[in-house]
């Protein structure tokens, strides 16, 4: 039996996000264990809430602990807490780092080479694609499983974990924030508006619904009398302007901007509120299913098995080129070609699956839907 268990994941958003079905299947085997989560401090509103663990303890990766000699001090603060045992959900050499010279009595997971030496049990990660070469060439080969599955299993073949607890994935957010998001909500909204979320941006390019779709598509909607709400990092508000430069409602009462203005929690909130999710392949996203919101989303560069949102009410539009997925941050093709993957999903696919969806939980707010445990597999549409 454990008594002290630490996860790590400092990834992205949406990786993070993927790990909160571990830390719940954690809670319910060892009900007495001391669970602590390490996180980047980027990421902190997504999981230092989180019901299911007693700690969360945040490096600041891109700041203070950049730095050799505080990423090391950063360790035996780790290893000063004495942790039975540590799981690596996060394979890369940082993550690797900590984890072998954490001091743990027991250390599984995921780990890059040489690292890997110091721990009891590596597993891969089918989840991720990889580059296997070939002769001259490079073969890009996709994940095959998704990455909750892949948590899961290093659970069971590390621990002998039998009794996996999937709850989906699973965020809270303080009761201050939500009541702050029902005020602003009414404040920019009337109480009979059905407000649909719109996230276009995406960490690659390929990932990226092109922005004048986006626009024909909130164009569409307002005409059927619904709003639309942009939230969004300030990276991403370069292209949410030059979407709504393409609006003909790009004025209308309807359309709210709020890209750049939330914290994670008040994105959230704001989701919270909301009737659907229209989302590229991103973080939001996963925060999105997390919040229990309709989601339609489309996929180009990105593998489907390994990152697809996991919830049964979702709908995944998949690209008809063959390249998909090619794992590429930027389009090679060039010319009518370049981005083909994103522009050969159009408009009117997109909305028939919005109505869709909306007409299936009756324009309900997401705070409104009820949580059906254990369906998770969203519904993918080919358009090959």
């Amino acid at each position: 039996m454990y008594n002290k268990i630490l996860v790590i994941n400092m990834s992205q958003l949406g990786d993070l996000m993927l790990t909160t079905p571990v830390l719940r299947t954690l809670r319910t085997n060892y009900p007495n264990a001391h669970i602590a989560l390490l996180a980047d401090k980027r990421a902190a509103d997504l999981v230092q809430y989180n019901k299911r663990i007693n700690e969360c303890i945040l490096i600041d990766k891109k700041g203070a602990d950049d730095r050799l000699i505080n990423f090391f001090k950063f360790i035996f603060k780790i290893r000063a807490k004495h942790f039975d045992l540590v799981i690596n959900l996060h394979r890369n050499e940082r993550a690797s780092a900590i984890a072998a010279l954490s001091g743990a009595n027991k250390i599984v997971g995921y780990s890059k080479p040489g690292f890997s030496l110091f721990f009891d049990k590596v597993m891969p990660n089918p989840s991720i694609a990889r580059h296997i070469k070939k002769g001259f060439n490079t073969e890009y080969v996709p994940g095959n499983q998704h990455q909750v599955k892949s948590h899961f299993d290093v659970l069971s073949k590390t621990l002998g974990v039998t009794n996996i607890d999937d709850g989906g994935l699973e965020m809270w957010i303080p009761q201050e924030t939500e009541a702050e998001m029902a005020r602003m909500f009414s404040d920019n909204f009337s109480a009979d508006d059905k407000v649909i979320a719109f996230n276009i941006g995406a960490s690659w390019q390929t990932k990226r619904w092109l922005d004048s779709y986006f626009a024909e598509c909130a164009d569409i909607l307002i005409d059927e009398g619904y709003a639309i709400a942009f939230p969004g990092g300030g990276m991403d508000i370069e292209i949410v302007n030059a979407c709504i430069a393409n609006m003909k409602h790009r004025d209308s009462d309807k359309v709210k901007i709020f890209t750049g203005k939330l914290t994670l929690a008040q994105v959230a909130g704001l989701l919270d509120n909301c009737v659907l999710f229209l989302t590229t392949d991103s973080g939001p996203m996963h925060i999105g299913v997390a919040r229990n919101i309709p989601i339609v989303t489309m996929f180009g560069a990105s593998p489907v098995p390994g990152f697809y949102p996991y919830d049964a009410k979702d709908i995944l539009i998949q690209t008809p080129e063959i390249c998909h997925p090619c794992g590429k941050h930027i389009c090679p093709r060039q010319g009518k070609e370049n981005m083909a993957c994103m522009k050969n999903i159009p408009v009117e696919i997109v909305v028939k699956y919005i109505h869709e969806l909306l007409d299936e939980y009756n324009g309900q707010r997401a705070k409104d839907i009820k949580r059906i445990y254990g369906q998770y597999q969203c519904r993918v549409i080919s358009l090959r």
